[in-house]
């Protein structure tokens, strides 16, 4: 399959989960959490329940939009992985990829409403949250080439530190309407964390 056909099916691949996201908050907002299946949720998009579950492991992660890892995101782990630069840089570049493929500012505001009236479904967010971590703990270990108890720790701390500073980013473009882009948020708070507390340029 040429690169246009992948870049086709990547597309309809999301359309797909858009729509089954978008049909599950109206649902959600219409009848609350628990006043809809997974079977009503489908026919309301037209898929059946085993397309569901190629995209979503739960009505809850679909709620949240939180799909299975798709192709795209894949690759740009393996391209971390493979990659041989600073880990700290690189690791960033890989979390403002992933920014661009994913943009959850733009979703925000929708997630925000879900959550208002189903406070219980803050759980599934921590848990995907800490499985998203887990995963790119792995990642990061991987790409040191190690796995003795000390490069863990090291990925949990890199992974750790830059979820700090997601955080911060995402505080100032929801909550403060910052003009600058995600990419030179993230970057410059990497440069005062770097300054602040003498994170080296070498994680490896």
């Amino acid at each position: 399959m040429n690169e246009s056909a992948d870049s086709l099916r990547d597309q309809r691949k999301r359309e797909t989960a858009r729509a089954l996201t978008d049909a599950a908050r109206r649902l959600t907002a219409d009848h609350g959490f628990s006043g809809f299946t997974i079977e009503e949720l489908c026919a309301e998009v037209g898929v059946s329940r085993r397309t569901f579950f190629n995209y979503f492991e739960s009505k809850e992660n679909a709620i949240f939009g939180f799909t299975l890892v798709d192709d795209a995101e894949r690759a740009l782990a393996e391209e971390f992985a493979a990659s041989s630069g600073d880990i700290v840089d690189d690791f960033a570049a890989l979390l403002i990829r992933r920014w661009a493929l994913f943009d959850p500012i733009a979703d925000a505001p929708a997630v925000l409403a879900v959550v208002e009236q189903e406070p219980r479904l803050l759980k599934a967010a921590f848990e995907h949250l800490a499985d998203n971590e887990r995963r790119d703990i792995e990642l990061v270990q991987r790409r040191a080439g190690a796995d003795d108890a000390e490069s863990g720790v090291r990925a949990e701390v890199v992974v750790h530190v830059f979820g700090a500073l997601m955080r911060l980013c995402m505080d100032e473009l929801l909550h403060h309407h910052s003009p600058e882009p995600f990419d030179a948020l993230l970057l410059g708070r990497l440069e005062i964390a770097r300054s602040t507390l003498g994170l080296s340029q070498k994680a490896d």
